[in-house]
């Protein structure tokens, strides 16, 4: 591990935390705006010494992901880092990787269902990765939860009706999230676009103001309506959002800023509570 000031400034990575901090790989950025290249490192940021330092991966020689943007991340809070998806220089990407924090390797895992995608959502919880949605480069997707079997190294996958009644529409750059409520395990996905816009990153598509929550033992969907004396967010995409974890009772969302309708980039923050 070696210590350096901070990651260059960039775009469209993804960050996921472990053991109270923060990881992210790749993104966006230079006068070119192109994939970051850093010879598979992860950069850490630690809240408590408010400092930054870049994992480079103990073998050199082994194979690491490519440099992407507009990917998604996760943990499994003890050890490892997944990353998924997203878009190198050209086209998308598919793959699923698996970097040990502690062993500083990278292990790349079958790769998900196609279609490729960039703008997907991705969440682990009991051993399994959930990922949803995302944009092909023609539209974008939803109907399916594909789900990744960490122990077994398997892929499977759960459909349902993407049409606003049964279950959320398609959407990407949106979230999914892990939550335990009333003492089960369910996922989120919030917000996102629908629709592309035809300047691509430079527009603002079709924006999602809706809130879905999946029961994951029973599968089935519910679309939540949540009110506030403040109002609610409005319509978003190219948001972030995290979970405050209960010690009891329910977990709670916050969500903060993103992309509007009218390409204003947003700066407000909401809590959703249960």
């Amino acid at each position: 591990m070696s210590v350096t000031s901070a990651p260059s400034p960039r775009v469209g990575t993804a960050s996921a935390v472990l053991n109270g901090k923060m990881y992210i790989f790749s993104g966006r950025g230079g006068i070119d705006m192109a994939p970051i290249e850093e010879d598979g490192a992860v950069w850490c940021f630690d809240p408590a010494s408010s400092s930054w330092s870049k994992i480079m991966p103990a073998d050199s020689s082994a194979p690491y992901p490519p440099a992407r943007s507009y990917h998604c991340s996760t943990s499994d809070g003890k050890d490892t880092f997944f990353l998924h998806a997203g878009c190198p220089e050209t086209g998308r990407l598919s793959d699923l990787w698996k970097f040990s924090i502690d062993r500083r390797s990278w292990t790349q895992a079958p790769d998900a269902p196609a279609p490729q995608r960039g703008g997907a959502s991705i969440a682990y919880i009991g051993g399994k990765l959930y990922r949803m949605n995302g944009f092909d480069g023609n539209t974008e997707q939803g109907g399916s939860i594909d789900i990744f079997d960490i122990a077994n190294n398997t892929w499977s996958t759960d459909t349902f009706k993407p049409d606003g009644h049964s279950g959320p529409e398609a959407r990407s750059v949106c979230v999914l999230l892990p939550l335990h409520i009333a003492r089960k395990d369910k996922l989120l996905t919030l917000f996102g676009e629908h629709d592309p816009s035809s300047l691509g990153h430079a527009g603002a598509g079709k924006m999602l103001s809706n809130v879905w929550i999946y029961d994951i033992s029973e599968k089935w969907w519910t679309q939540l309506h949540p009110e506030s004396t403040d109002g609610v967010p409005d319509p978003r995409g190219w948001f972030d959002a995290d979970v405050i974890k209960a010690e009891s009772g329910s977990d709670s969302v916050i969500i903060h800023g993103g992309l509007g309708e009218n390409n204003e980039r947003l700066t407000d923050v909401w809590q959703l509570v249960f």
